[in-house]
């Protein structure tokens, strides 16, 4: 072996274990999360205004989900999560029922970008009962369908889908305890998602005991978006807002759905490989 040789051999076996590292790294987990207002992340691009000063403190659920995803998270969710990082791509819209949200293409994009082991969270519920607003109005024959449709186009795609009942306003309060709000559609979402053999988080069940525990004036005040006066650059006048949550409370939700990942266990035939 000459001596040129043997001055370039380090820098090979440096290339080929850099190589071997990339080869073998994992592509981070994508989840995305799609769904209505009560989702949304209102940062960025969400609508091309400035968040602090036209739309903070709301703030959907999914806006706060990356931090739960952190990487010392992880081993809590490996059932859901097949890799060692996640990246949360929140999707999620204001206004939208099932219906809308795949007629202005907004599923269409989700679709086309899903990998094998990605993951799709589905929340949606508050606008498809909107009875009064037939722009977005969907029954719960079809609100059904339309959920049918993502849980078997993202198992197409190699991905997961989970189906999650809608979050619960604050509203019906009776005797110290909150109702569901949201009539048969979080009983529908279980059925499809008994159907399918798609893992389910009842959010309607959890926030309704959460919310229950913590006690209305103080989810009231401190997680949906009830202000007051003066205080918040975006809502000069205040607000009284019982489905919109502040930063408090979407960290509360998120936590909610954290917690009920660790107890799923996706059967074979819900995360298709």
């Amino acid at each position: 072996m000459n001596t040129n040789t043997l001055r370039i051999l380090p820098f090979i076996l440096v290339s080929v274990i850099l190589t071997s590292f990339i080869a073998f790294k994992k592509k981070p987990v994508k989840v995305y999360l799609i769904g209505d207002s009560t989702v949304a992340d209102y940062t960025g691009d969400y609508d091309e205004k400035d968040y602090m000063t036209t739309r903070y403190p709301i703030a959907g659920w999914g806006q706060v989900f990356q931090p739960f995803m952190s990487k010392d998270s992880l081993s809590q969710v490996k059932s859901i999560i097949k890799g060692d990082s996640v990246i949360v791509l929140d999707k999620a819209r204001g206004g939208r029922s099932t219906r809308t949200f795949f007629e202005e293409g907004r599923w269409a994009e989700v679709y086309h970008n899903l990998q094998k082991g990605d993951v799709v969270m589905m929340q949606f519920g508050h606008n498809d009962a909107a009875e009064n607003k037939p722009e977005r109005y969907t029954n719960v024959t079809a609100y059904k369908e339309y959920l049918r449709l993502y849980v078997n186009q993202a198992r197409q795609k190699g991905a997961l889908p989970i189906i999650l009942t809608p979050v619960n306003r604050n509203y019906p309060w009776k005797d110290g305890k909150l109702s569901n709000v949201h009539g048969e559609y979080p009983q529908a979402a279980k059925e499809v998602a008994k159907e399918l053999n798609v893992p389910l988080i009842d959010l309607t069940q959890l926030s309704i005991d959460a919310f229950s525990a913590k006690g209305q004036e103080y989810v009231t005040n401190h997680y949906f978006m009830n202000l007051p006066v003066g205080k918040y650059t975006a809502y000069p006048d205040g607000e009284k807002d019982n489905t919109h949550f502040q930063p408090e409370g979407a960290r509360a939700v998120a936590q909610l759905v954290f917690d009920a990942m660790k107890t799923l266990k996706p059967a074979e035939a819900s995360a298709k490989r």
